[in-house]
């Protein structure tokens, strides 16, 4: 690999944890009975507990795109191991996430988030003693899982334990913490990268998740109470192993099939995985038609405007490779350091903010046609940015402004798409529909890393030239922008869809 390949990106909004992955992801889990509600004095202590919880898992995932130079230094590892040490994190919570809430029905959702913060930690330090690119990848599939398992318990028992007339200011304060995730990881992420403190390099990163994650599991055991819901449902072991699989089958020679000059296995795999979805749906009925719980209800996938949008949220999500493209251009390309290339998604995160401020003024004025705008701003943005970044020699006015169209794009759609989404679903299903809709967006963000990041890196070849970066990085923001573009197109057969529904109902 060229040593000068790879340098640190900003961090990623679209991943493990954002909050409407998040509020889907606590539907997964059924409605517990009344359970034991802290003293109000323990109420704040318990709550500052599980956020804790809640800041990790999406943190690690902002956090550790500043460190991929670092660690191509400091371990060697390939452009496809540095692929994997971003992917591998999401595909591992996307495809447990479903998993871990019911492992909180079934084992009491204290008990389990207690047990995916130690493994937490235990992943962590696993990372950061990790001696090969090899290994960093294992460790961060083993944190995946632990934050899968580690997450859906935190709003579950919110819901269970804090009484209902203060939980909208309890959930406003949860969306607040991942938006801290977010600018802790792009900028303290940086710092401890820049300023190395304690003599560490990279390493620093997962270190730091020690002390807090053991401080959280005392906390959890002293202040959490135990809830657990009357009825219990099974785990559906056979879905989540073939659904492995066919995420293995899919992201594994995406990542590494263009280092290898794409040889015959990794086709043998991508043809694998057709008959493994054949499996796997075929296991999900067999599943259903036994009275269990299967993975995935495929009867969901009977509603056309449930199907639609999980193409939706999917293609939504691969625009997470943005980030780390972004990060390269600025780090290799213009030779910038992770805490400027930190600094630098700033213009993204003001828009993200905007976005979700200014969505229900935009939704009360247009509807659902809010997707269609805010997919239109993506398409714009993304496009402006990868015009300016090849005729100007270093970012500009129009590059940034690019940057702000999309951010508040973004914004615009993250509080809408979900609930749109699932607006047909029956409510007795929504929340399962919540976390197959949550899957496809981690799967989504997964795919777009790969098969993108991919395409940037094959476009780049070997030049090392300013010019070459940005030409890489601008046909990287082409495929973003064309995907943005098809949303628009479903969008609007979407919404077409659900109104023709409405009326039919009147």
């Amino acid at each position: 690999m060229n040593s000068e390949c790879v340098k640190s990106t900003p961090a990623a909004f679209a991943v493990p944890g954002q909050p409407e992955a998040a509020v889907a992801a606590a539907a997964v889990v059924t409605e517990s009975p009344a359970a034991v509600a802290p003293r109000p004095e323990r109420q704040g202590l318990a709550l500052a507990v599980l956020f804790v919880g809640a800041f990790l898992a999406p943190l690690d995932y902002f956090i550790v795109n500043l460190a991929l130079p670092a660690i191509h230094t400091g371990l060697g590892a390939t452009d496809a191991q540095l692929q994997l040490i971003v992917s591998a994190y999401a595909s591992a919570y996307a495809v447990l996430l479903i998993t871990g809430g019911r492992l909180g029905d079934l084992f009491g959702r204290r008990r389990m988030f207690m047990t995916g913060m130690a493994g937490f930690v235990l992943a962590s330090a696993l990372c950061g003693f990790a001696p090969n690119g090899h290994m960093l990848v294992i460790a961060r599939i083993v944190q995946g899982m632990a934050a899968a398992v580690m997450a859906p318990q935190v709003l579950a028992t919110v819901r269970a334990v804090v009484p209902l007339s203060q939980q909208t200011r309890v959930m406003s304060f949860y969306g607040f913490v991942f938006g801290l995730s977010s600018i802790v990881g792009q900028l303290g992420g940086g710092a401890l990268i820049t300023y190395r403190p304690f003599g560490l390099d990279w390493r620093v990163i997962f270190l730091i998740n020690i002390p807090v994650g053991i401080l959280a599991f005392i906390g959890s055991w002293k202040f959490v109470p135990e809830n657990q819901p009357a009825v219990r449902t099974g785990v559906d072991l056979k879905g989540v192993a073939l659904l492995s699989l066919l995420l293995l089958l899919i992201i594994y020679p995406m990542t590494h099939g263009r280092e290898a000059g794409w040889p015959a296995w990794t086709f043998a795999m991508f043809a694998a995985s057709v008959p493994v979805l054949a499996l796997f749906i075929a296991t999900e009925r067999r599943v259903e038609r036994r009275g269990g719980h299967p993975l995935v209800d495929l009867q969901l996938f009977r509603n056309r405007a449930f199907a639609l949008g999980l193409v939706l949220a999917f293609l939504f999500y691969c625009n997470s490779a943005f980030f780390l493209t972004y990060g390269i251009f600025l780090q290799t390309g213009l030779h910038w350091t992770p805490l400027a290339s930190g600094i630098a998604i700033m213009p993204f995160a003001i828009g993200f903010v905007v976005g979700p401020l200014t969505s229900p003024a935009v939704v009360r004025r247009i509807g659902e046609h809010v997707l269609t705008l805010g997919f239109a701003m993506m398409t714009v943005g993304f496009t402006l940015t990868g015009w300016a970044a090849t005729y100007a020699p270093a970012p500009d006015l129009p590059f940034y402004c690019g940057l702000v169209c999309a951010g508040v794009g973004q914004g615009l759609l993250l509080p809408s798409i979900t609930r749109i989404v699932l607006m047909e679903v029956a409510p007795e299903k929504a929340g399962l529909a919540s976390g197959v809709v949550t899957s496809t967006l981690q799967i989504g963000s997964a795919f777009g890393t790969a098969a993108i990041s991919g395409a940037f890196f094959g476009v780049l070849g070997g030049r090392a030239s300013p010019g070459a970066y940005a030409h890489a990085f601008q046909f990287s923001l082409g495929i973003n922008a064309l995907l943005m573009l098809t949303c628009i197109g479903l969008s609007v057969l979407l919404v077409r869809h659900q109104q023709t529904e409405l009326r039919r109902a009147a």
